[in-house]
């Protein structure tokens, strides 16, 4: 039995919290939050026995083997670094970090500590995305020419996730005082992903950031309103395809919608993922339908999700991805966009992260539950 205990007593963590509760062989012990009345909470309405307000009391006091930090992004690091030095294994919220430097002291910790490490990049759990890396890899798209990606949501334009004017989880991911990298390191992560895991690493970013006038003097309470809400990115990738890359807040009519197309010499894919399409559903355009510009609509069956993934691989002592070393390339690639839109220009992205491989067994000294 894996004994699991998540840091973040917010809606994510309860969503996590449901999930998690849904694996055979894994089980909620223990909940922390600076926020102890949160934390009694969430242990009512989830069932976890034991609840803490302070993360190094709970890794000294807690029987755990493995931790899912969901804290807002600035605190990650800091929560990482003192769970991985508690030898316990790791899921992390994306992004990694806010900023390259301290995604790669963490990757180097949780590599040097040989725990299991995973970012939560939940789109991967597609089956449509699985099954396009597969399509790439086997060639049959041919080379790849050119790519289209975008992450739209409406919360700004719309009250479908409630009204962002009045609550707190919503206005911190505008203010860049309360850490929030903007819609880009909010769900533009996410998109960067979605792209690059079928078709490649990115070799250079030019990027264009744009933050709304929004409220009066751009300031709602004690939060500043400076944080980007879209996000315009050229990329090259490292295979010589072309890509355009979105994400904006103000996508009318978009509750929460990514789109991704790839076009290759010999076929092209869709894949839309949102509340309608559902994650399983790919759009084909190969074979005999490329001169007919005919479309082939597939249903794929259901993936292992991030959770069951992170369950399995402690149980079997294999790190899946998407690991640390990925959120650190990530969040590598994310720094080149906000550098190259305060230079206005195109910048490289360098690759100088060795990534662990999928399938590598941890030393023998990993904790297995």
């Amino acid at each position: 039995m894996v004994r699991l205990a998540i840091v973040g007593a917010g809606a994510m963590g309860g969503h996590q919290a449901r999930k998690f509760k849904e694996i055979a062989g894994c089980e909620l012990v223990a909940v922390c939050d600076v926020d102890l009345a949160r934390a009694h909470a969430f242990a009512l309405d989830h069932g976890v026995p034991q609840v803490y307000a302070d993360l190094q009391t709970m890794l000294d006091q807690a029987e755990l083997d493995a931790v899912s930090v969901v804290t807002p992004d600035r605190f990650h690091k800091d929560a990482a670094l003192k769970v991985i030095a508690a030898g316990k294994h790791i899921l992390c919220e994306k992004p990694l970090a806010t900023n390259e430097a301290d995604a790669r002291e963490m990757a180097r910790a949780a590599r040097a500590a040989g725990v299991i490490n995973m970012i939560n990049l939940s789109y991967r759990d597609s089956a449509a995305l699985q099954r396009a890396r597969e399509l790439i890899a086997d060639g049959v798209l041919g080379r790849v020419m050119h790519v289209d990606a975008g992450y739209l949501q409406s919360w700004l334009s719309s009250k479908v996730w409630g009204d962002w004017r009045s609550d707190p989880q919503w206005l911190w991911r505008l203010s860049s005082e309360h850490g929030s990298k903007g819609v880009l390191g909010d769900v533009g992560i996410h998109i960067l992903d979605f792209a690059g895991f079928p078709v490649g690493d990115i070799r250079s970013v030019n990027c264009k950031l744009r933050c709304f006038d929004k409220a009066a003097g751009n300031r709602i309470g004690e939060y500043p309103l400076d944080a980007n809400d879209s996000a315009l990115i050229r990329v090259e990738f490292d295979n010589g395809a072309l890509g355009t890359v979105q994400a904006t807040r103000w996508a009318t009519g978009h509750s929460n919608t990514l789109n991704l197309r790839i076009y290759g010499e010999r076929g092209a894919v869709k894949i839309e993922i949102d509340m309608e399409h559902g994650w399983e559903t790919i759009a084909l355009c190969t074979g005999d339908n490329v001169d007919l510009v005919q479309w082939e609509r597939l249903k794929l069956e259901p993936t292992p999700g991030i959770y069951q993934r992170f369950i399995a691989g402690i149980v079997g002592g294999i790190n899946d991805q998407p690991d640390f070393e990925r959120g650190a390339y990530l969040q590598r690639v994310l720094d080149r966009c906000f550098d190259s839109d305060s230079q206005d220009r195109t910048l490289p992205v360098l690759h100088d992260l060795a990534p662990v491989a999928a399938s590598a067994r941890l030393d023998e000294s990993v904790t297995r539950a």
